[in-house]
């Protein structure tokens, strides 16, 4: 569980961690400070510092990529910001020790939860642009953010798996592939779904599964999109596989 706050908090530990001298000290406290715990807390802060990570982010990989086309920024800076990313950030500068929680959080580790961790991160860069502005923001954000900017991945590697069978095939002049549900199971909004992708042409099929239907045709894409690269690379031709 985290340890209580320091009396100085939050500056010391802004400082310490962002590298930034506050001036409104109320204003990161409603930033480090989770519903739960009190009524002034930070989702405004973090709907402000969504955007503006967003839109320094945009501007970097714009900058530093000018041969990208809109899709791969687009993929690039998902790679960037997506909550995951934004939770291991907020992990590596220790957010989750300081953050404010209720009773209920803390006792089912709310201060370790990747949304709240993300979410916080946002609200903290929301109160560095109300307080000290977008240059300085996008500083704190560079300074952040660095290491994952150094060692972006090729852009073809965070296309989804519908998206690289789709272009797969397209470049040799194949059809594309047919969905199909072949089935749910459980309630409407906890549903699970079984989703068929075919490559007749090719005589592939896969059945993925997952709790969306766009997330159980991904699973089967990759399936299928794996069979047709074993099947080049190993130079055989390709005879009908299912996995269902």
């Amino acid at each position: 569980m985290p340890e209580v706050p320091r009396m100085d908090w939050p500056a010391r530990w802004v400082r310490e961690q962002l590298g930034y001298e506050l001036r409104d000290q109320a204003l990161f406290s409603a930033a480090l400070t989770h519903r739960s715990a009190a009524r002034s807390h930070n989702e405004r802060l973090e709907f402000l510092g969504d955007a503006v990570l967003n839109l320094s982010i945009a501007e970097h990989l714009y900058r530093a990529n000018p041969q990208a086309t809109e899709g791969d920024l687009s993929r690039l800076r998902a790679w960037l910001v997506s909550s995951q990313p934004l939770a291991e950030t907020a992990a590596q500068i220790g957010l989750g020790e300081v953050l404010r929680l209720g009773s209920g959080e803390l006792k089912t580790g709310g201060f370790r939860r990747e949304s709240i961790l993300a979410d916080a991160l946002e609200a903290l860069l929301g109160a560095v642009y109300l307080d000290g502005g977008l240059a300085e923001a996008q500083r704190v954000i560079r300074a952040l953010f660095a290491e994952r900017l150094a060692n972006m991945p090729e852009t073809d590697d965070l296309k989804d798996s519908k998206t690289r069978l789709q272009e797969h095939l397209q470049s040799r002049g194949l059809p594309l592939p047919a969905y199909e549900v072949v089935r749910t199971e459980g309630e409407i909004h906890a549903q699970t779904f079984w989703v068929r992708c075919e490559v007749s042409t090719l005589g592939l099929a896969a059945t993925g599964q997952g709790l969306s239907r766009r997330r159980a045709e991904q699973e089967a894409a990759a399936v299928v999109l794996r069979e047709i690269l074993e099947t080049v690379a190993g130079a055989k031709p390709a005879t009908r596989r299912h996995h269902e």
